[in-house]
This record gives C-alpha cells, structure tokens and sequence, in this order.
C-alpha cells in the first residue's frame, strides 16, 4: 500500500496542502494515518479521492455537494466530464486514476474523446506529455508500481505506433535525415517514439533505434547511414557524475552532426556544453525546434 505525505497529495493533485487540511477536517473527504512520530500520512484511496474532488470542483461543483454523492455517482460524473469537457487538468486526473485502477476502458474513452475533440498530436502534447511529468512525480516520491506505470505507458505506446503505422508521407523537397535513439539502462522511450511520429509524418527521414543502445552500436550505424541530426532524452540512465563524460564522447564521436537532447537528467545539466549539443528543458520545446526549420 503506498502512501503519501500533505506535500505529495498536493504536488499530485494540484490542490493545496492548507485545502486538504480544511477539507479533511470540515468534510472528511480524507483519512490520514500516523507514523510512529505522529506524521500524518494518506493511502492511495485518499488520493483516488481527491483527485476526483479535485476534478468536480475544477467543474463548479461545490465541496459540501461533492462529498454527499454516492460513490457511483461521484464516479459517473467523473467519467461524462472527462469526455465532454475540455479541461485538460481533468483528462489528466482521469488518466492518473486509469493507471492507478487498471482501467484500460477509462483510458480509452478519455483518449478517444480527446483525439476527436483537439486532434492526436495535441492530446500527445496538451495531455499525455503532462500526464508523463506527473508519473514522474510519483517516483520521485516512491509510491508507484512499477506495474502500473508501465500499464498506461504500453496503452500509449500503442496509440503512438499505429500513429507511426498510419504515415504514408513521402520525402519533402527540404527533407533532413534524423537518428532517434536511446542510451544503454535507458528504458523510457515514449517521447522519442512521439518524435519519431512527427518527424515521419512532416516528410523527414527518421531512422528509429529505440531503448537501450550501445554506444558502440550507435558509432556503427552512423558510419553506415547518413543523418543531420542524432536525438535522444536523458531521463534515468546515468549518475550526475556520468554525464558530462557521455555528452563530450557524443560530440567527439559526431563532430559533424548537430545533437539533440532533452529529459530529466538533461535539464539539471549546469555545465558548458559542446558546441554542437543543443539541450531542450522540455519536450515541447524540442518539438517547436523540430516544426520550425531546424538549423
């Protein structure tokens, strides 16, 4: 059973941590437990609740109405506003509560409706991308299992390659070559495979090499393919001490290629980096890059 401090609950939901004391002491809408020393701590049905709470009231929904719902109904609420509303801090919510609940059937519905509604490269952006940042949260804080995430991250990775499957867009006249691909003990590949989609979709060459790639390897497919471009995110696959290493043996490697990199790991970077290694704080801002001309 995973639990969470005040603090967590707050960076998860998004409901400040003075407002879960109020709620919980004026409608009991949660039930903290107690450490040995008296450290209120809150389980994962707290923090399916709030979420909910925290969805309805987004909507205008009252708190003193909200906890008087049944729980079916409170439910059944959420679900018809996560399809017809357009509020993404909502969809989001529903999404964490899927991976959570292993309902692959809520996924779908919200997924599909917001396809339909804003269209699958905003849903990607505007939704899953936030969604991705937030699970991160959850191992920062060390209440997820494993299991559950990579529930909802096989779910995506499916939309993401029948996406990819779909794309029958021929070379454009300005064309650039791309070699996508991630670092050994690097197993998160759902925004690179999200690029691999765009770059193909806008007429680029896109060669996708997927997790977990010898550097060795990597050296080798260069010497026999021809790309402008190498991407790749660092998320978890090296130590602080690890990195400057890897990004001056990239560069020394591929002198002549412009190198892009984004992740986690690559925005805690506080060094000078080589001249051409361009860092992204954010996939968002690595795909404005790519829409825009690249150079």
């Amino acid at each position: 059973m995973a639990s969470y401090s005040i603090n967590d609950l707050e960076k998860i939901t998004g409901i400040k941590a003075h407002t879960i004391r109020i709620w919980e002491k004026r409608y009991d809408v949660v039930h903290p437990d107690r450490t040995p020393t008296n450290i209120r701590y809150y389980s994962d049905a707290d923090l399916v609740r709030l979420l909910n709470i925290s969805t309805l009231n987004r909507y205008g929904f009252r708190i003193s109405e909200i906890v008087a719902l049944p729980h079916g109904e409170l439910t059944q609420k959420i679900s018809e506003l996560s399809l017809s509303g357009s509020d993404f801090e909502s969809q989001i919510n529903s999404l964490i509560l899927s991976m959570l609940n292993l309902d692959e059937d809520l996924f779908e519905k919200v997924f599909s409706a917001s396809v339909l509604k804003i269209g699958f490269e905003k849903t990607i952006t505007q939704i899953l991308y936030p969604l991705l940042e937030r699970i991160g949260m959850f191992w920062q804080i060390g209440t997820i299992n494993p299991g559950q995430e990579h529930f909802i991250s096989n779910l995506i990775r499916q939309k993401i390659i029948v996406a990819i499957d779909a794309q029958r867009t021929q070379l454009s006249a300005s064309a650039k070559s791309f070699l996508l691909y991630l670092p050994e003990n690097e197993p998160h590949e759902l925004g690179l495979l999200f690029l691999h989609f765009l770059l193909k979709r806008d007429g680029n060459k896109s060669y996708y090499l997927g997790q977990n790639v010898p550097f060795e390897a990597l050296v080798e497919i260069c010497a026999k393919v021809q790309v402008d471009y190498l991407i790749t995110y660092l998320i978890s696959s090296f130590s602080k001490k690890e990195i400057p290493f890897y990004l001056s043996k990239l560069s020394e490697s591929f002198p002549e290629k412009k190198i892009f990199i984004t992740g986690l790991q690559a925005r805690k970077i506080d060094f000078a980096l080589p001249k051409n290694i361009c860092l992204f704080n954010t996939s968002v801002e690595l795909l404005e890059k790519l829409k825009a001309k690249v150079d």
